[in-house]
């Protein structure tokens, strides 16, 4: 069992920069790719970036790339999320997700395809 804790969260205005760290406790991460989704008042949960086990393969939403850096560091069994150029649209909950896997991250987009999850943490962009 796999238990993860986001943090990091928080208001910040349109243009700035946040970064969502991602514990987990239970199992060492090494053998795990990570995904971030969030999900906004409304609307469904979506995948926003995933990292492979080894942290040398990365794959992100279009809506994301060039603006969010997923990283790892195994040695901490933390996860991370770097943010900037914060727009309102990307106000949401964001939570981070664990699958037991060896392979890359390509297509790890669904959210039926991790097999533990955090409980979020909240992120207001404001104009």
């Amino acid at each position: 069992q796999v238990q993860l804790v986001e943090s990091g969260g928080g208001l910040v205005q349109t243009g700035g920069s946040l970064r969502l760290s991602c514990a987990a406790s239970g199992r060492t991460l090494s053998n795990y790719a990570m995904g971030w989704f969030r999900q906004a008042p409304g609307k469904e949960r979506e995948f926003v970036a995933a990292i492979s086990w080894s942290g040398t393969s990365t794959y992100y939403a279009d809506s994301v790339k060039g603006r969010f850096t997923i990283s790892r560091d195994n040695a901490k069994n933390t996860v991370y999320l770097q943010m900037n150029s914060l727009k309102p649209e990307d106000t949401a909950v964001y939570y981070c997700a664990a699958r037991l896997t060896s392979s890359g991250v390509y297509g790890l987009n669904g959210i039926g395809q991790y097999h533990y999850w955090g409980q979020g943490t909240q992120v207001t962009v404001s104009s």
